[in-house]
């Protein structure tokens, strides 16, 4: 099973890891999602149809396939995110940070005292890390925040500078809507590309990684390029849609149309 410690260690190499998401409850899908060159699969607890139940089966399956389990939780309470944690995650991506004090709120709710504020209880994650030191299940599990509007970009480095924070993630339809546009991934506007551009600086100047959501492998790559670490490049609502609509089409003898011509993304 691949930990939190590989995912460090893959960052400080300067490696990128590829990722999936999982925003169907569905323990199955998730093991379906676990191909080879996928570091993690990210069970979406904000907006995904996922309940703390299936996150439990969730992580377990994507464990079994040796992959690591990290959840975007519903929101920045220290309660969610502890219960996460708990739960196996090995990560968790807070979503809608705006400055220095929310993500400070967050890195606490991931670290036991004297350096958080997360109670001790880790009923599941100490089974899966085979270890009950709050060093190792405190200072292990990674924290990434999502930055997502107009305000989290003007605050872009003291949130990239705060104290344990391991990296930020961009959810570019989060982002696009904190502009003021249209909530797709893949973004030509200037503003929104300037906005991903301050991130990944402020990332590089802070030496955290900098993660992206991306609507397919070819993105992905690009955004590789550009020096983020932590891609997400399928997601399975997506894979399944996608895929139904183009084999629906090809039946029909109606063709693929060009967007579908390079995969289920």
């Amino acid at each position: 099973m691949r930990s939190f410690s590989n995912l460090r260690e893959s960052f400080q190499r300067g490696d990128v890891v590829y990722g999936a998401w999982s925003a169907l409850p569905s323990a199955f899908a998730a093991e379906l999602m676990v191909s080879p060159g996928v570091g993690y699969v990210c069970v979406d607890q904000q907006h995904g149809l996922i309940d703390y139940g299936d996150c439990l089966a969730m992580f377990a399956a994507i464990e079994a396939r040796g992959s690591v389990p990290i959840s975007r939780v519903p929101a920045n309470e220290a309660w969610l995110i502890a219960k996460t944690l708990d739960a196996g995650a090995q990560g968790v991506i807070v979503p809608l940070v705006n400055n220095r004090a929310e993500a400070q709120k967050a890195v606490e709710a991931c670290r036991y005292p004297p350096q958080g504020v997360r109670s001790f209880g880790p009923i599941r994650a100490a089974v899966v890390s085979a270890a009950r030191d709050t060093d190792t299940l405190g200072n292990g599990p990674l924290c990434f925040v999502m930055v997502e509007t107009r305000e989290g970009v003007k605050n872009i480095e003291e949130i990239a500078t705060t104290p344990g924070l391991d990296g930020i993630y961009v959810g570019p339809a989060d982002l696009a809507l904190g502009l003021g546009l249209a909530p797709d991934l893949d973004k030509a506007e200037p503003e929104h590309a300037q906005a991903v551009q301050d991130i990944l600086q402020a990332c590089k100047r802070a030496g955290i990684v900098a993660g992206i959501q991306c609507s397919g492998g070819r993105t992905g790559k690009q955004y590789a390029d550009k020096g983020f670490q932590l891609i997400t490049v399928i997601k399975d609502s997506a894979l399944l849609q996608a895929g139904a609509k183009r084999e629906i089409r090809i039946a029909l003898d109606q063709g693929a149309t060009p967007a579908e011509q390079g995969g289920y993304t």
